[in-house]
């Protein structure tokens, strides 16, 4: 068993691909509500290329594609984990997507995936108290600032991924968990960014079971559109 991940950088579509036809209402009115054209764009793409990647995978065209929210574990209202309704799972999936770069991790199980933009390293001294302890002591020990920010980077995005996978997002505590290592019953991959970004991808399943994602990078949408094979995970 094991997730696949698609990366894809939005500044490389073209206007083309950019067209929301594809997308819900809900997507094309929370698209046009972004005051920054690059907001608008990588929120666009993200999502056309959600909605792309699952709809190749099922066989399904991609604007007929039905989400829904699983229960809030923390609460228990309909803001939990994002699913699909039309066609119904077993394929799980999680978007994530950051200045530059559009994360999507597909599985059989649970998964999370978050990609986030390395901090500047005078901001991780603000950023330490949201970390568990154990992350925090990690970190601090690291004696040169720009190895700090990286590895303030690398945790936090496996945080937020096993979050998205459990289901909470940042509605849970982000001090309760140690993600330097697995949490029980969980396999979390780091992800090949480049020098900007961190991301991991989060398993609901044990290392025992699990292989690394297959990594997948998207230079355009029109690839999984047309009668070409997929992409070859590398």
């Amino acid at each position: 068993m094991q997730a696949e991940a698609w990366f894809l950088e939005p500044d490389a579509l073209s206007a083309a691909e950019l067209d929301p036809t594809p997308l819900d209402a809900h997507e094309r009115g929370r698209a046009a509500s972004f005051v920054r054209a690059s907001d608008r764009v990588l929120y666009t793409a993200a999502h056309l290329a959600l909605r792309t990647v699952l709809g190749r995978l099922l066989g399904e065209r991609p604007e007929e594609l039905v989400f829904a929210r699983e229960p809030c574990p923390c609460c228990g209202a309909a803001h939990g984990r994002p699913v699909l309704a039309v066609p119904e799972p077993p394929l799980h999936f999680s978007l994530s997507h950051t200045e530059g770069l559009v994360l999507i991790a597909t599985a059989p199980v649970p998964v999370g995936a978050d990609a986030q933009l390395r901090p500047a390293p005078e901001d991780v001294a603000g950023l330490l108290p949201a970390l568990h302890p154990g992350e925090r002591a990690g970190i601090a020990a690291e004696p040169d600032p720009r190895r700090r920010a990286a590895a303030f980077g690398r945790i936090w995005a496996r945080k937020e991924a096993y979050l998205k996978g459990l289901g909470t997002g940042l509605g849970r505590d982000t001090t309760l968990d140690d993600l330097g290592a697995e949490p029980e019953g969980w396999t979390v991959d780091d992800l090949p960014c480049g020098p900007r970004h961190h991301g991991a991808v989060a398993l609901r399943a044990p290392r025992s079971v699990t292989g690394p994602p297959v990594v997948n990078h998207l230079e355009s949408l029109s690839a999984l559109r047309d009668d070409r094979p997929a992409p070859t995970g590398i």
